[in-house]
């Protein structure tokens, strides 16, 4: 499953990098939270162009 996932983001960096024409910028959201249950990273990754939008999150 990681290395889907991973071959996923790679796929979306290539195609944001501008070879099919202008590049697309991604957006990031990253963060830490902490709790009582303990300590919990998330973050994702995503890219828009007109209608369509693909965001990965973890």
């Amino acid at each position: 499953m990681r290395k889907w996932t991973l071959s996923l983001m790679a796929v979306a960096i290539v195609s944001a990098c501008g070879v099919d024409g202008e590049p697309v910028q991604p957006s990031l959201n990253a963060g830490v939270s902490v709790s009582s249950s303990g300590v919990h990273a998330r973050g994702g990754v995503g890219l828009n162009k007109g209608p369509f939008g693909l965001y990965l999150g973890f």
